[in-house]
């Protein structure tokens, strides 16, 4: 095959992605690489597509598609299959998609109320997937890894139940992350102040340990979006999660932003309750003490509810909240109101700031998302100095809480997109 210089389609013709990609290449090997890698995502992001189609898509010569297509299908990353069309005429079309059925990656998350971890396969499809109530500040580091370490054997065995094979493991963690020493450095909601989280996975899964990284959670859970919103042509992205931490992950022209030291995305901490309530993070007047789901809980309920009740699944606790909604309770109902008018207080701060197209609400925003949606799209216009809030969409996550899980996942997969033949041949 002649090497060709790779073209740009990462995240849609000449867009980058949110996902980090290697350096341009700079010989054969490497060329070829990056343009098997080319070829997936555009799979990926684009769905499947006809030989003709990704020679127009990707601008290379249909020779060298052909050569790419057959070494995708011999490593079992791609399949080809004649196009399903209703009552269309004539010889269906052969369009290559996306199949890597024998490759998956594990996304955990740690977070206040539960521990969760999901494997999915290279299209997305979901192998194993589990959420456990915990109370992670009062457990302490070591109970939590405990129950992480035995979600992460369960999803590998999972996994090699399908015959599969585990590429990496992507942990999502709240707070101040160090991605290159694995470490969590400062996580006030969960108590946690210099874990080694990734060294503490090893030492417990010992040889079955899969390839870590660690992220912030906030961020990963903007890539699962992203990858979910893409579709509609939208770009740039803020992702604002819905915890009883309030974190945000930026997505500007495609890329995810992390910032000259990887640590943006903390917009919960920005000074806006005129109360002065403490915040966790040992400053007074956060955002995260008004829009955070303690703030809401406390609205709804005294301290003995059981809607405090840490041991009890979240999504149980949220599914009363919106019972009491349903049925009137003028308590929950103030509760809600307030939450939705100061999210959209923040909101507004920050569609001024990044002009985002789209602001997706995950966690608790999208569950309650029933009483939250509307008021806060109203909010948004009304503060907004740009006309029709910048363009901005404000959208519910249809991911809810498995959005950062996910994005550790697919945090995983990126190898193989990164390098198919190497990680697939494996």
């Amino acid at each position: 095959m002649v090497a060709v210089k790779v073209a740009d389609t990462r995240g849609g013709p000449g867009r980058a992605h949110a996902l980090a990609w290697p350096s341009a290449p700079s010989d054969r090997a490497s060329i070829r690489r990056g343009n098997l890698g080319l070829l997936l995502r555009l799979l990926r992001d684009r769905g499947p597509r006809s030989r003709t189609g990704i020679a127009a898509a990707t601008g290379l010569p249909k020779p060298s598609i052909s050569s790419l297509i057959g070494e995708l299908i011999d490593l079992g990353l791609v399949r080809e299959a004649y196009e399903q069309r209703l009552g269309s005429v004539g010889r269906p079309a052969l369009l290559v998609e996306l199949d890597g059925r024998r490759l998956c990656g594990i996304g955990v998350e740690v977070s206040v109320n539960h521990v969760s971890a999901v494997a999915l396969a290279l299209r997305g499809d979901p192998v194993y997937e589990r959420r456990l109530a915990v109370d992670v500040k009062a457990e302490g580091p070591d109970a939590v890894f405990d129950q992480v370490t035995m979600l992460v054997r369960a999803a590998l065995s999972a996994i090699e139940a399908t015959g599969a094979r585990c590429v990496g493991l992507g942990f999502a963690s709240p707070g101040v992350v160090d991605i290159d020493e694995g470490v969590t450095r400062y996580a006030p909601n969960i108590g946690w102040h210099e874990i080694p989280v990734l060294d503490e996975l090893r030492t417990r899964l010992g040889p079955d340990t899969p390839l870590l990284a660690l992220e912030n959670d906030a961020k990963l859970g903007a890539i699962a979006e992203y990858l979910v919103v893409q579709d509609r042509d939208i770009h740039d992205m803020l992702y604002v999660t819905g915890e009883v931490g309030v974190g945000g992950g930026v997505i500007s022209g495609g890329r995810l932003l992390r910032g000259s030291t990887g640590h943006s995305g903390e917009i919960g901490h920005m000074p806006l309750d005129p109360a002065g309530r403490p915040c966790v993070c040992g400053r007074r007047g956060c955002w995260e003490t008004m829009v955070g789901l303690a703030g809401l809980l406390r609205r709804v309920a005294d301290a003995d509810d059981p809607v405090h009740d840490p041991s009890l699944d979240l999504e149980t606790r949220l599914n009363d909240v919106a019972t009491r909604a349903v049925r009137g309770d003028e308590r929950t109902l103030r509760a809600l109101r307030d939450v939705a008018e100061n999210l959209a207080l923040g909101l507004g701060v920050l569609v001024d700031i990044l002009n985002p197209r789209a602001v997706v609400l995950g966690g608790y925003f999208a569950r309650l998302g029933g009483f939250l949606l509307e008021p806060v799209r109203a909010g948004v216009l009304d503060r907004v100095i740009a006309p029709n809030a910048g363009g901005c969409e404000v959208l519910l996550s249809t991911l809810g809480f498995t959005a950062p899980s996910r994005g550790g996942a697919h945090l995983a997969l990126n190898r193989v997109y990164q390098d198919p033949s190497g990680v697939a041949a494996g």
